[in-house]
């Protein structure tokens, strides 16, 4: 341990000094005397510039208009909500104006401040159009920059985390994309007494840091800066705008929703493929197939705004649904049509293996025929003639059973119905029609940004 009063390698401390200001004068490094002047210097300015200020007056009042030159550096942006409509951005919000009062002579052309001398110097009272809620950062302390150079010029910075509105048209959802505004400007002072500029120009005052995006659903493909004038009651005030061009990523709703729709649909046109008997499997495709593309539907909507409009999942669902419908309504025509051919075939087939037989008793009522024939029947029959009778019969029985087993009518019960051989054409060559002319429309049209600058 070193003793009071002696420097390094046993040097007395005083004379240590003297050798450190002599190295500093001859590298042209402040000494620490003059280092302790200069703070006594800056200390004496700042509470001569403050000595009579007035910060309730902005800079050059009744003599000229006080510019404000911004411009912003994204940290983060993200994320995104398209139920709220609304998107999160955390950013290094800069401006910087020319106060005259604050001017001053000193060994530095600028000094940097303590946040805490914002509160007693004017400051723009900038606020966010379109912003929702904003949060000023304040862990450990206040995250402000306050830097004050030798001609009254102000450089003030503060990080911001800012919820503002993204108004979207969702009709090309999930193929869409939008231009996210953010929109800032004077509260109180028109452009007569205070003007907004850029301060790198339009083109380079707004940046996004490489690392700055932090979007599942999104890709961020670019940022604008621009102006805009707007007149109200009170005057004209400028407002500046920055918009961020967000397209969407469809490969989530790919997996989600578009493969669940198009295996549903093919899962319905199975049934084509069935006998028109099988009743309850078809039954089953038919209705499974329609209760899975309603829960598909519904889930869909639940991920998006209740917008009055349709999207264009929608109009897929919608399709998809239409198809799957369909092929339950092919179902339930093939099985009306089956039922009245096997009724019809099977009367036929009914009355050829059961011929007609002659009732004794119908032929003893009719007296007048025998009659005619010039026969004579006694009302009392013996044995001998009614066993003959019932002989007779059984065999022409036995004649019959034969001619009706050969006769073999046409069987239905497993034929294929020409509704289903049509079907099995039609519905796979229009679902494939369709689907060409959806992915190409929507794909290969570029996406109309509305409010874009």
């Amino acid at each position: 341990m070193r003793e009071a009063g002696v420097g390094k390698l046993g040097v007395p401390s005083c004379q240590w000094r003297e050798i450190t200001n002599l190295q500093q004068e001859a590298t042209g490094t402040p000494t620490e005397a003059e280092l302790i002047n200069n703070i006594t210097v800056f200390t004496r300015i700042l509470d001569g510039l403050l000595d009579g200020y007035d910060n309730r007056l902005r800079p050059g009042l009744g003599e000229k208009v006080t510019e404000i030159k911004t411009n912003i550096f994204v940290t983060s942006f993200g994320p995104v909500s398209d139920t709220e409509m609304e998107y999160t951005i955390d950013v290094f919000f800069r401006q910087s104006w020319k106060d005259e009062r604050l001017c001053f002579e000193g060994p530095m052309k600028m000094l940097p401040l303590n946040n805490l001398l914002a509160s007693n110097i004017w400051t723009p009272d900038t606020f966010f159009l379109n912003g929702k809620k904003s949060i000023a950062h304040n862990m450990t302390t206040p995250n402000k920059l306050l830097r004050l150079q030798d001609d009254g010029t102000l450089l003030y910075t503060m990080r911001l985390t800012i919820s503002a509105e993204c108004p979207m048209q969702l009709e090309d959802f999930p193929m869409d994309a939008h231009a996210c505004p953010l929109k800032f400007g004077s509260y109180a002072y028109p452009v007569s007494e205070v003007v907004y500029t850029w301060d790198k120009g339009a083109a380079k005052s707004v940046v996004v840091g490489e690392e700055g995006s932090r979007l599942n659903q999104y890709h961020l493909i670019g940022q604008t800066a621009g102006t805009e004038d707007i007149s109200t009651s009170r005057g004209q005030y400028t407002v500046m705008m920055a918009h961020f061009y967000l397209k969407r990523k469809i490969g989530y709703f790919v997996i989600q929703t578009y493969m669940p729709c198009f295996m549903t649909v093919i899962l319905s046109q199975v049934s084509f493929w069935l006998n028109r008997e099988s009743v309850p499997a078809r039954t089953v495709f038919g209705v499974t197939t329609v209760l899975t593309m309603t829960t598909l539907s519904i889930s869909a909507r639940n991920s998006l705004p209740k917008v009055a409009y349709a999207t264009a999942m929608d109009w897929f669902i919608a399709v998809c649904y239409a198809f799957v419908f369909s092929a339950l309504i092919e179902f339930a025509t093939v099985n009306y049509f089956t039922k009245r051919s096997w009724a019809w075939d099977g009367k036929k087939a009914m009355e050829a293996q059961q011929p007609k037989r002659k009732d004794p008793l119908a032929l003893s009522k009719k007296p007048n025929n025998a009659c005619a024939a010039g026969v004579n029947y006694t009302a009392n029959l013996t044995k001998d003639a009614s066993v003959s009778t019932i002989s007779n019969s059984t065999s022409v029985q036995l004649k019959a059973a034969p001619e009706a087993k050969g006769a073999d009518p046409k069987k239905t019960y497993n034929s294929v119905s020409k509704i289903d051989k049509m079907s099995r054409i039609v519905f796979p060559v229009l679902f494939g029609t369709f689907n060409l002319v959806y992915w190409a429309t929507y794909l290969n049209r570029e996406p109309v940004i509305k409010g874009a600058v």
